[in-house]
């Protein structure tokens, strides 16, 4: 029963901003990235936020966001297939700030490293998005998408312990390889161009992939993993 009314409170939100003008919806800061100003030391973050319109239903969108120490400023690196048909990049820098609002939706965050612990991934971050092999591609589904991107990052510098949620659709799209860690390094996935496979890792617990859809159960701490509702569990 707490199931079905999850899905239908979640279900009443995304169909309310799936019904907006996505260009009117809230784009300012979300108010979790550290002021630069009053924050001297190194930070990564990483963010997920549900898509706009009718994708929001099925999946989040998702990107990084780094600042070296004494920075004045957050780089923020993400995929996004707007344009990319007329010649644009995949991957852009700076779209946006740090932590912001995704049209309407409050970006979850994933990963929050600061000091001794960031400082020295950031240039291997910025190695991994370099490296990323679709720069100039876009695939909404399986992949490869923003998702499939923040994976890559993930699987490149894996002290990032980044656990991706089940609605991250394109995660499992593994540029050129059946095989591969999962993206927190802390586990081995099998994944046939992002459709269908399976995952098992000491972060993500178990996740099976059914044309994209994930469904599965952590075990530290214990979770639910449902499609649409996303993960179910203490964070």
């Amino acid at each position: 029963m707490s199931l079905a009314l999850l899905a239908a409170l979640a279900g009443c939100s995304l169909l309310e901003r799936a019904r907006s003008n996505f260009w009117e919806l809230e784009r300012g800061p979300s108010g979790q990235a550290p002021d630069p100003a009053t924050t001297r030391e190194a930070v990564i973050q990483i963010y997920a936020a549900r898509t706009v319109g009718w994708r929001g239903f099925f999946a989040v969108h998702t990107w990084i966001a780094v600042k070296p120490r004494d920075a004045e400023s957050y780089t923020r690196y993400e995929v996004i297939g707007w344009g990319v048909d007329r010649g644009a990049p995949a991957v852009r820098v700076n779209r946006s700030g740090a932590d912001n609002y995704w049209f309407g939706d409050r970006p979850e965050r994933l990963v929050d490293l600061r000091g001794e612990a960031a400082d020295p991934l950031i240039e291997r971050v910025a190695a991994a998005v370099a490296s990323y092999p679709y720069q100039a591609t876009y695939r909404t589904w399986p992949g490869p998408n923003s998702n499939t991107f923040t994976a890559w990052v993930g699987r490149s510098v894996p002290e990032l312990r980044l656990k991706l949620p089940p609605t991250a659709i394109g995660k499992d799209f593994l540029p050129g390889s059946v095989a591969d860690t999962t993206p927190s390094g802390t586990g081995v996935q099998l994944s046939f161009f992002g459709l269908t496979g399976v995952a098992v890792g000491w972060a993500e617990g178990i996740e099976v992939n059914v044309l994209t859809l994930n469904f599965g159960v952590e075990l530290k701490p214990p979770a639910l993993k449902l499609p649409i509702v996303g993960r179910i569990g203490p964070s």
